[in-house]
């Protein structure tokens, strides 16, 4: 108590700093404080936060949203933008930097010192040891000693006294720093997360088809320039055969530079599109609201004789079958057609589910025949005359939903991920290894002392020395 009131400011603060203590603490802080920020959806609208906050708790609406109104005053709702959540970030990192300061010089004191020769009580003093008892004299085995050190992994230095040699080496002994090297990569990965927080962000984008955006939308619709334009060329939605479950949806997406095509790629769900640092994901996708009159069908009419033609037209368009007098005019469109139990047509969902046109035909000023068309069922297609019409797509009533992320600290949080596998490798597969093996010359033979010590993962070393007595003794025994 007394050394610690001899301390100045400097050396007080430093001490709390240089604390394990204070490392576990703030730790529990940032990972309790995460699990909040990770139930609640972060910059989200409230409405999403209280159905949260009533499904995991059972709150009913009125104290959920009170709850909630504390939780954001608190800075949970935007917890990893927060004051709080940096100081404890920063705190968390002075005491990594602290604590690696303040061991690492006796731990760097280590690594250089150089391994030397020591008595032989020393050495019979070792947790690590071994003796073995060779004919002949020390100069005489000294080189099978050698070799079998060898074989396990140490090049040995010598000295030499009036009747003994003594044989030592080391190896790994900068696998110390592998909790320096873990500490440092820590540091780094923080680095890249705050900077990934403060000078990237998550937006949206809801891009319909065949329209251009040079924006993208944060929370509350703040607009965040993406210093290029996408564009959406089409999007198609493919449903697991009779369901209304979607298999897969795909965009065609087009990026303009100074009105100029630089890049066209289709994305799916796993496979985003990348430029300029900037990643766009697929996530969702829906109907333009009131995108009906901006529409335009795409059917295929094949007549009997096999001519064919695409015809793009709106609703209350007409088109003529090729080859033929049929006339037809597109009367209506449902983006989900089905039928009640008295045949009644009605949509059942505001989703390109099942895609369907209706379509009166006429031959000459006469009515021949109605009826839907359907994108996903084929026998609709075929008309009771033996021509054909063939529903190819609604294009433009659809937009593609995209999450839009920019993370500039994401290549130094990868760095800082590599680097953390190189200090955990380090410190949990590789240690510090010594040995020293004394030569004794005795009546008609040799006693050879073997004492080694590691810092960690002495069972390694262990296995190690039981090999290297092995190959002495069988050396021995092949020998005679």
């Amino acid at each position: 108590m007394a050394d610690y009131k001899d301390k100045n400011v400097f050396e007080k603060i430093w001490g709390i700093f240089a604390s394990v203590k204070l490392a576990v603490v703030l730790f529990a802080l940032i990972s309790a404080t995460s699990v909040v920020g990770t139930l609640l959806e972060q910059q989200a609208d409230p409405e999403k936060n209280i159905k949260i906050l009533i499904k995991m708790f059972g709150f009913d609406h009125s104290i959920a949203h009170n709850v909630l109104g504390v939780l954001d005053r608190l800075g949970f709702t935007d917890m990893y933008h927060s004051w709080w959540f940096l100081a404890f970030l920063l705190l968390f990192s002075a005491n990594l930097i602290i604590c690696s300061l303040d061991r690492l010089p006796h731990v760097w004191k280590l690594v250089q010192e150089k391994i030397r020769p020591v008595p032989a009580d020393y050495i019979e003093k070792m947790s690590i040891k071994s003796t073995v008892n060779l004919k002949g004299n020390a100069s005489g085995v000294r080189d099978a000693v050698i070799f079998a050190m060898g074989k396990i992994g140490f090049k040995p230095s010598e000295t030499s006294g009036e009747q003994t040699n003594q044989l030592y080496s080391e190896k790994g002994n900068y696998s110390r720093l592998g909790v320096y090297i873990t500490h440092l990569s820590i540091l780094i990965i923080l680095a890249g997360a705050i900077i990934g927080l403060f000078f990237g962000y998550n937006a949206f984008l809801n891009l319909p088809e065949g329209e251009t955006s040079s924006v993208a939308y944060r929370d509350q619709g703040i607009e965040v320039p993406l210093g290029f334009e996408l564009r959406c060329d089409d999007f198609e939605v493919e449903y697991y055969p009779n369901s209304e479950m979607p298999k897969s949806y795909k965009s065609r997406l087009v990026v303009l530079k100074n009105g100029q095509e630089v890049m066209r790629k289709s994305i799916v769900v796993n496979d985003p599109l990348k430029f300029e640092g900037i990643t766009f994901y697929q996530a969702s996708f829906g109907l333009v609201p009131n995108g009906m009159g901006r529409g335009v069908i795409i059917l295929q009419a094949t007549s009997r004789d096999g001519r064919t033609e695409q015809v793009n037209i709106k609703v209350g368009g007409r088109f003529t079958i090729p080859g033929t007098t049929v006339e037809a005019q597109v009367t209506d469109f449902s983006p989900a057609l089905a039928f009640d139990g008295s045949g009644k047509a009605y949509t059942f969902a505001e989703q390109m589910v099942n895609p369907a046109v209706y379509i009166i035909f006429s031959d000459n000023g006469v009515r021949k025949f109605s009826g839907w068309l359907a994108k996903r069922y084929p026998e609709t297609w075929n008309l009771p005359d033996g021509n054909k019409v063939e529903l190819l797509d609604f294009w433009g009533v659809q937009y593609t939903g995209m999450q839009v992320r920019k993370d500039p600290g994401v290549i130094i949080v990868y760095l800082g991920c590599i680097i953390m596998a190189i200090g955990l490798y380090m410190t949990f597969f590789m240690s510090h290894k010594r040995i020293w093996v004394m030569l004794r010359d005795e009546k008609n033979t040799v006693k050879i002392i073997i004492g080694a010590s590691a810092n960690r993962n002495k069972a390694s070393l262990e296995r190690k020395i039981e090999k290297l007595t092995h190959l002495l003794q069988s050396g021995q025994e092949g020998g005679k």
